[in-house]
This record gives C-alpha cells, structure tokens and sequence, in this order.
C-alpha cells in the first residue's frame, strides 16, 4: 500500500532501460510464497491447445504437476502494465549521473507489458471467469470520471422531463 507522498516515475529517463514483458505476465491460480530468481521457463512451459471457447485461445500448461487452462488476453486500450520497485530502479543501477540518495518514498519502473495471461485450474477460460470480468471494471470507472458536458445535461433533462 502506498503512502502519502509516495511517487511512481511511470516515465523512466531511459526508455531501452525498462523491459518488455508482453507475453510474458501470468496470473496463476495459487500462491507461491517465494520471491526471488528462478529460471520459470525452465519448468512452466505453457503451450496453445488450437481451441478456441467464447472468443478466447486456450493455453494449457503445467504447474507443480497440476494441469492449467488459460487464455492471453489484451489489456484495454489506454492501458499498460508496469512492474514496479521501490527505490532504486534498474535491478538496483544507478548511472554516474544519478548518484543522488536513494528515496525510499519513490517507485521505479523495471518492466512494462501490454497483455497478460490467466490460468484456471479446473475448468476452460470462459468470459465468465471473475478474472476477465474485472476488467469490464475499467469501462467503468471510464463513465464515471469521464467529464459531463452540457450536451450531457441537456439530453438527460430531457430524459427525465419525459418520465414524468
């Protein structure tokens, strides 16, 4: 949780500094209580099975022995994913020219993607999936913060005049 006065720089100096993890993003269906290196492509290797349900491609994969299904799906337009860290950004490198004193109250960005990859253990992905249904969220909140003009006004005064 963030607190106040907390940054996040979501527009690094250097841009070929923060990489690309499109393809790469997976919500598994577990959690894994460990958060260090390892070499996941070693041991998840995920797979298309050729079907498609409702739209979606199906992944399959293995985890722990366990038996996957997933679908790739697009994050919304105007929207992007950012792996974050605290401090120092860069896996912890600084350049020369940065040297000032690390803030622990600033976030930087190590990685972007632009679609992620979620998993169900025992069933096919389906638009169903509470998962996918989150992100009709965005729509949303898109009509919520999303200005009213006066043509707005006009047109819903009028909607109401006539229900009465």
């Amino acid at each position: 949780m963030m607190e106040d006065g907390e940054t996040i720089n979501l527009n690094p100096k250097e841009e070929k500094s923060v990489a690309n993890l499109t393809g790469q993003v997976h919500q598994l269906p577990c959690c894994i209580k460990y958060d260090g290196p390892c070499c996941v492509s070693d041991y998840f290797k995920p797979k298309s099975t050729g079907m498609e349900v409702e739209g979606l491609q199906v992944g399959e994969a293995y985890f722990r022995g366990r038996k996957l299904q997933g679908a790739t799906i697009p994050l919304p337009h105007g929207y992007s994913g950012f792996v974050i860290e605290r401090g120092l950004g860069s896996h912890g490198k600084r350049k020369a020219s940065d040297m000032s004193v690390e803030d622990p109250k600033c976030w930087h960005v190590n990685a972007k993607f632009e679609n992620i990859t979620y998993w169900n253990h025992d069933s096919l992905p389906s638009e169903n999936d509470s998962f996918l249904r989150a992100f009709h969220w965005f729509a949303v909140a898109e009509a919520l913060h999303k200005p009213i003009t006066t043509e707005d006004l006009a047109s819903a005064t009028l909607a109401l005049e006539k229900l009465d």
